[in-house]
């Protein structure tokens, strides 16, 4: 028993045998401004629709991942497969001429070698030949025109992204230029909108703090770190925008909201370090080189330590474990 009770006395005094002083001294911190950031795309890409026509098919819905050139949905004019058929009956009809032509200058050239065929005729027949060649190259050219404005049909993803919107739907009539789908590139910024009077401090390349989803909101270690990426330099309603580049922002919502921190300007503050800061019933305490026990308010957590708001001054001597 005396044994036990030894041991236990050289437990309590031990900490104190390996205390080590920390000076406090009054130092300069960011002083943060929690703001409120949205989730937005760097990009929004409209799939729209290059010919108008008939919607028949429409392969996308809100939610899916596109790459670039995924096909979005397809639009079919029924104009156009008449005039292709016109087209043919009509390239027919000029090529049973270019063959006549064809004939009658062959004809006219045999003739012209004997020396029955004047000048004239061989010209004539030479030149209804040419126009007859030309008219049918030209009536092919107006078919491919109307052949790439059918495969224009096919609406394609201008970019890789999640759709967003899809304001079409099956059996719609859509003229050029519609939209079928809306997506959001896989790049993702966050969105500040601040008053005024912080326009002055901020600059591309600052860092600010990103709290974490949910209800870890609030918790300073899971914060995330993001760089300023531009500051727009438009003020709008009294407000200015700016953008933050974070990581793995992808499986955000667009337009979700998350709290951010950044830097305002400069403040004094008292920092010590968080294991110096000890709590018994309710109440946080330090204890000073001379043994005395003083009662803190601390502040924020920061990584250097803890921002003490009330209870030390400059100069005085904590003593941590």
């Amino acid at each position: 028993m005396r044994f036990a009770l030894i041991v236990f006395s050289t437990a309590i005094l031990a900490p104190h045998a390996f205390a080590e002083d920390f000076s406090v001294h009054s130092s300069q911190v960011d002083d943060l401004k929690a703001v409120i950031a949205t989730v937005e795309p760097v990009h929004l890409l409209a799939a729209r629709a290059r010919i108008g026509g008939t919607i028949i098919r429409l392969k996308v819905k809100e939610g899916d991942r596109l790459t670039a050139g995924a096909e979005v949905g397809l639009v079919v004019d029924q104009k156009l497969a008449l005039q292709i058929q016109a087209l043919d009956s009509r390239i027919k009809s000029q090529q049973a001429q270019r063959d006549q032509a064809k004939i009658d200058f062959d004809r006219v050239t045999e003739l012209r070698s004997r020396g029955i065929s004047s000048q004239v005729q061989f010209d004539q027949a030479r030149t209804a030949l040419d126009v007859a060649e030309r008219t049918a190259a030209a009536m092919r050219s107006d078919r491919d025109v109307i052949v790439q404005q059918t495969a224009e049909g096919t609406v394609l993803a201008p970019g890789a992204g999640r759709v967003l919107t899809v304001p079409a739907s099956e059996g719609r009539v859509v003229l050029p230029g519609e939209t079928l789908a809306t997506l959001a590139e896989d790049n993702y910024v966050l969105r500040l909108s601040l008053p005024e009077r912080h326009a002055r401090f901020m600059r591309a390349g600052d860092d600010v703090l990103i709290a974490a989803r949910g209800d870890q909101a609030e918790d300073n270690g899971a914060m995330r770190r993001g760089k300023v990426r531009i500051v727009y330099p438009e003020i709008q309603g009294g407000r200015v925008i700016a953008d933050v580049d974070v990581g793995d922002l992808g499986d955000y919502f667009v337009g979700e909201r998350t709290r951010v921190y950044l830097p305002t300007g400069k403040r004094d503050t008292i920092l010590v370090p968080a294991d110096a800061v000890y709590r018994r019933a309710g109440v946080n305490f330090v204890r000073l080189r001379d043994g005395a026990e003083v009662v803190v308010q601390p502040g924020e957590t920061r990584p250097d330590g803890v921002e003490i708001l009330s209870g030390l001054k400059d100069g005085d001597v904590v003593l941590r474990p």
